[in-house]
């Protein structure tokens, strides 16, 4: 097995409900045994990933660089792998996703608005200051930890991030998603840390609208508004309880040229993310956008889902091929069976650089290859 050697080792998490499902993963509740902490374990499909899984071990370095390090940023608990999946042990988040955590609300203000702004940025600056480019920072990304009212909000998968270091220091892929997407993504001319904030830019704009800056009727016109900068604070009515403060904050972000974006530590110190200077962050007096934000996400969620009733056939055929490579992660259990080179990365202090981490990173295509033939030839011979 090109000299990687498996070790055994009893699991010990029991993992539970189903929390949300991708195209090559699950993610589920787990407990761990010992300690009955709750967790959230991403499951991922070896098989689907398979010549992929330079991808995983990207995440995993990632998470690794900036666990622990920050309150805003999820942390990686645990690692490790069965015959069929891998597994990551990360925060559970039971407050919900940020926007539904917004419109369930009864009042919201700008300041409120400025607030979680303020949040990102610190995070965002954080991973900067690491060589880390999340590049998929939207709403659905921001996940806070419980439901008390002052739980913290967390930027969580970073299955698009990337290191820049001295090798790479220009980023070539098109990825993220598209209403965030930076200018210089879309026209693969090379990208780094700017697009972060290029999607913070569009961040801030729907938490003060309920809609994003470049919203076309089809996909080309939404693309040819991105890559022009193409934006207005319109509707009037959408817009007049906004500050002139916040609208140049957006202004000094959302745009295409990225040397002269703001960067994240600028932004942290924009006036409008102040907290000492509430007067210059909203109109006098306070308006609650809570009404605007609602009528513009359910108009636009209406029309959402007219599209998606006429690609639902579509949609459909992936989805059952989909469905059909997840079974066998949503199949395999984990609760108390032994599990292949399990390598618990949790200590006091967080995610280390243990000896047993950087094993890990040693894995290759051609091993985990041979861990699937592996597991195909223990089949047979139990067939046979």
């Amino acid at each position: 097995m090109s000299g990687l050697q498996k070790t055994l080792a009893p699991c010990e998490y029991k993992t539970g409900k189903i929390l949300g499902q991708g195209s090559y993963a699950i993610v589920k509740e787990a407990i761990h045994v010992k300690t009955g902490k709750t967790y959230a374990v991403k499951v991922i499909n070896k098989k689907l990933m398979r010549g992929k899984e330079f991808m995983i071990l990207n995440e995993i370095e990632i998470l690794k660089r900036v666990s622990k390090g920050h309150p805003n940023i999820t942390t990686l608990y645990d690692y490790f792998e069965t015959p069929n999946n891998l597994y990551l042990v990360m925060d559970l988040c039971t407050g919900g996703e940020l926007f539904d955590r917004i419109y369930n609300r009864g009042h919201y203000y700008e300041a409120d608005a400025a607030d979680i702004v303020r949040t990102v940025c610190s995070a965002v600056a954080y991973l900067h200051d690491k060589n880390i480019v999340h590049r998929d920072i939207k709403a659905e990304n921001m996940l806070f930890k419980s439901k008390e009212e002052n739980a913290p909000l967390l930027i969580a998968d970073f299955g698009l991030s990337k290191i820049i270091d001295n090798q790479i220091n220009v980023l070539m892929t098109t990825c993220g998603t598209p209403g965030y997407m930076a200018p210089e993504v879309i026209a693969r001319t090379g990208h780094g840390k700017p697009v972060d904030m290029w999607s913070i830019g569009v961040l801030t704009y729907f938490l003060l609208c309920g809609y994003t800056p470049f919203d076309g009727q089809r996909m080309d016109e939404e693309v040819k508004n991105i890559l022009a900068g193409n934006y207005k604070f319109e509707p009037v009515q959408y817009w007049f309880a906004v500050s002139e403060t916040a609208r140049d904050f957006i202004r000094k972000l959302l745009v295409v040229n990225p040397n002269l974006r703001m960067t994240a530590k600028q932004a942290l110190q924009h006036p409008w993310l102040q907290p000492s200077q509430m007067d210059v962050r909203s109109v006098d007096p306070p308006q609650n956008l809570m009404p605007i934000i609602k009528s513009n996400f359910d108009a636009k969620r209406k029309w959402k889902k007219a599209m998606e009733s006429v690609l639902f056939t579509q949609r459909m055929k992936i989805a059952a091929a989909t469905s059909e490579a997840m079974k066998v992660a949503i199949d395999e259990e984990i609760n108390g069976e032994t599990v292949v080179g399990s390598v618990s990365v949790r200590d006091e202090k967080g995610v280390d650089s243990s000896d047993n981490i950087d094993k890990l990173e040693k894995y290759n295509s051609t091993d985990f290859n041979d861990l699937e033939n592996d597991d195909k030839k223990s089949n047979e011979d139990k067939n046979n």
